[in-house]
């Protein structure tokens, strides 16, 4: 037996399924050891170029010796001491003051489902209202206010599809769901719950499905139309901020949200997260004397997220890493155009800097409901033969990938070969 399977096998005894977050039960299983730069390895000791990037945080590499050190310096001499400040906390805070248009000032966390519930609820105090729009096929964490209308089964693509057991009807239904790129469906949802809606949540690119770009227009319209009707405009940037942008998404599109959620790629892998706004807004927290929303948790600015996320920042305003992760990603999406216009094949390379995937459809979606367009048990089948032969994508559909810092144009060129072949065999029996 392998030690993939062996060490999945006792990891069932003891937790239910084996794995600590539901999208990572998936085929085949791998039980991984060791990441290092652009590569990962699993328990027999194979080894894969990685794109998955662990959803979006490695942005710099697996174990990055500077991001590393800087954490080991830190633990060194601080931790956690659940009163007061620490040096770190400021330090990350100005630097995020610094490069973030809409943050005047910021908060700490710890996970990216934890910045958007901290940043719906503000919204509540601050209006007085309920209700919440969000997008089908968004994802913004776990918890009752946004888990409905994710990765919805096409039937229910509209409709009233909360996405777990036990949660409140009143969260349920106090949030309204909207379609991508329809500024024409947000006005009518905005008018028919008027004076109702606290809050309009977005991934600016809604990367839980791939890479559907926002058209021109949509985010400035989103933002008016929050604007004309009271509502606070709220940027889901866990993914999209640092990964395209030191300022996020929303200094590449010009579009300055009222608060914005950060997570990911912020401190390279390492558990931090961060909401942000205008200083009016923030200091409702109580965190601010004479703040009445609540804000909490014993692990908020902890040592080793704070001290990596710094190490991150620095990186990013001292070497060309968005430079190289854009060239690279812009290598690999012309690289792939390429292949399924050789190949003959029907499919759309979409993308934004460092980030890609291809569907398997013949145009560009423009939100989820497109994407039933696209051949699924391709898309799947493509990533499991591509893990045999060492290109590590998550083997799911709709999924994106990621390029890393730690990338190399050799790494592409592999990469690029392997798809080749793997597209012929699946493409051309």
């Amino acid at each position: 037996m392998s030690k993939n399977i062996e060490l999945y096998e006792e990891s069932k005894l003891y937790s239910p399924g084996g794995v600590h977050t539901s999208i990572r039960n998936v085929n085949p299983m791998k039980v991984f050891t060791k990441g290092e730069g652009a590569y990962i390895y699993d328990a027999d000791g194979k080894k894969y170029i990685d794109y998955q990037g662990a959803f979006g945080p490695i942005i710099l590499g697996h174990s990055h010796p500077y991001v590393n050190r800087k954490v080991i310096e830190a633990i060194e001499r601080t931790d956690l001491y659940g009163v007061g400040c620490t040096d770190l906390e400021v330090e990350l805070a100005r630097k995020i003051c610094t490069h973030v248009p809409s943050s005047e000032q910021v908060l700490f966390c710890n996970s990216g489902s934890e910045a958007t519930y901290h940043a719906i609820r503000l919204t509540r105090a601050i209006t007085g209202r309920n209700k919440l729009i969000k997008f089908q096929g968004c994802y913004h964490g776990w918890h009752d206010y946004v888990a409905r209308n994710m990765l919805s089964s096409w039937d229910m693509i509209g409709k009233r599809d909360p996405g777990s057991a036990g949660m409140l009807d009143e969260a349920i239904d106090n949030t309204l769901v909207c379609t991508f790129n329809d500024l024409d469906d947000v006005e009518r949802t905005f008018r028919e719950n008027k004076g109702q809606i606290a809050s309009l949540i977005v991934e600016p690119i809604p990367h839980n499905i791939g890479c559907v770009m926002p058209q021109p227009g949509f985010l400035e319209g989103l933002s008016e139309l929050c604007t004309a009707h009271g509502a606070l405009l709220i940027f889901d940037e866990v993914i999209t901020g640092f990964r395209h942008d030191i300022g996020g998404y929303q200094k590449v599109a010009g579009v300055t949200p009222d608060l914005t959620t950060m997570g990911k790629a912020m401190a390279n892998g390492y558990p931090i997260a961060a909401v942000a706004g205008k200083r009016e807004y923030m200091q409702r927290f109580n965190t601010y004397p004479g703040g009445d929303v609540w804000f909490a948790g014993t692990y908020n600015g902890h040592a080793v997220g704070t001290a990596a996320s710094i190490a991150t920042l620095e990186l990013m305003e001292n070497e060309p890493v968005h430079e190289h992760i854009f060239r690279l990603g812009e290598k690999m999406r012309s690289g792939i155009r390429g292949i399924h216009e050789r190949l003959g094949i029907e499919a759309y390379v979409a993308g934004f800097g460092s980030v890609w995937t291809t569907y398997f459809m013949n145009n560009e979606p423009k939100n989820y409901s497109d994407l039933q367009q696209n051949d699924a048990e391709l898309y799947v089948n493509y990533r499991k033969k591509l893990i045999e032969k060492g290109i590590f994508k998550m083997p799911m559909n709709i999924k994106r990938n990621h390029i890393s810092y730690a990338h190399t144009d050799e790494d592409v060129d592999t990469t690029l070969t392997i798809i080749e072949s793997v597209l012929k065999e699946l493409v051309h029996k």
